[in-house]
């Protein structure tokens, strides 16, 4: 007993060589490996991997079909319940971007058996499953490998109307883009496994991360947004450019209207950028041009691979009020209009400090 009260709580992000969606492969990586795989002949399926989009959509009928996903990474929080959680509504989110209702789930999971107890596994299952069921998703099953790291997430199947379902591939120019969520989760909980989070603000990023972009994607079904998508591991210009590129238009970000978490803007500073941040800004150079003062440390907090983070959507201009009204109801107060759509080279991003036609501040102006 007396062993048990002095033994150090286990850190699960120290049993991890990369953290949560910073884990992915950069994506020039699976771009590659994509553009050699077979086209997709299938006149059913609906989305494929030809757009980059966030999961699969098979139709069933002309007022059903499937939508596919599946989601898992590396522990990114400490707590084994909170990574459960994270995890869960992380792979939830990819539905949820397609203008999707998840249905039901299955868990991935690779566990170091012998590293780790395996109550830290039933901890891990035990948040998926709440964070789940707050979806109104059941957790019908599984599969389990031993592997040298913790590894959690969930294979999701969700459905959708195809006449109701919202892509990547639908911006238009003159569309305002609108974020959810703050950004800065890869450098906030890079600073926590460094055990450098000085500031205690990995309790506001672990809010950010398990809350469920449900909501949201009600407000921009609702709204009918032209395109959609959820932010993770390529960060909010990697998703943007894939937004992009499969809608044929090009992108203006303003910078001083992106949410970010504040604690992100010190570490930034401090290098505590994790390597995928590093590796999206690296391939995002061939794609975006930024305003001549933001530098480098600006540069990564627009690259830095987010887990769970918020959605973006492209909608009509002129709608922006009452999906701002509607986001902020939902619990969603920091999301913000950040840019537009602009006609120009397909995949283009220009991120400048603000738009001389459009005052950033007066879109974001809750009336």
């Amino acid at each position: 007993m007396e062993n048990d009260a002095l033994a150090e709580p286990i850190r699960l992000t120290q049993f991890a060589k990369r953290a949560g969606c910073a884990a992915k492969q950069p994506p020039d990586f699976l771009l590659s490996l994509l553009k050699r795989l077979p086209v997709v002949t299938d006149p059913n399926v609906i989305v494929g991997h030809s757009t980059s989009d966030d999961a699969a959509v098979y139709r069933l009928s002309d007022d059903l079909a499937l939508v596919l996903t599946t989601d898992f990474f590396t522990p990114i929080v400490d707590r084994p319940y909170d990574f459960g959680a994270v995890a869960a509504a992380n792979a939830l989110s990819d539905v949820y971007a397609m203008g999707g209702e998840p249905l039901a789930a299955l868990s991935l999971v690779g566990f170091p058996t012998g590293a780790l107890p395996a109550t830290v596994l039933a901890e891990i299952l035990e948040g998926a499953t709440w964070k789940a069921a707050e979806a109104g998703v059941p957790i019908v099953g599984g599969h389990t490998i031993v592997s040298e790291e913790p590894i959690f997430g969930l294979a999701v199947v969700g459905r959708v109307d195809p006449r109701l379902l919202i892509t990547n591939a639908g911006a238009r120019v003159g569309d305002a883009l609108v974020l959810t969520k703050p950004i800065g989760l890869g450098l906030i909980t890079t600073a926590a496994k460094r055990g450098e989070d000085h500031l205690g603000a990995i309790g506001e990023a672990l809010e950010v991360m398990i809350t469920l972009n449900k909501g949201a994607a009600e407000v921009f079904t609702a709204a009918k947004a032209g395109a959609l998508t959820d932010i993770t591991g390529f960060g909010l210009l990697g998703h943007l450019r894939n937004m992009t590129t499969a809608s044929g238009v090009t992108a203006e970000v303003w910078f001083d209207q992106v949410p970010f978490l504040s604690a992100a803007r010190v570490y930034v500073e401090q290098g505590m950028a994790p390597g995928g941040t590093h590796g999206n800004r690296r391939f995002l150079a061939n794609w975006v041009d930024y305003d001549a003062d933001l530098g480098e440390s600006d540069q990564l907090l627009l690259c830095d691979a987010q887990t769970s983070g918020g959605l973006l959507a492209a909608v009509e201009p002129g709608r922006v009020p009452e999906i701002l009204r509607a986001l902020k109801a939902k619990g969603l107060s920091r999301a913000s209009v950040i840019g537009s759509m602009v006609a120009g080279q397909p995949g283009r991003i220009h991120v400048r400090r603000g738009n001389v036609a459009i005052k950033p501040s007066e879109v974001n102006h809750e009336s």
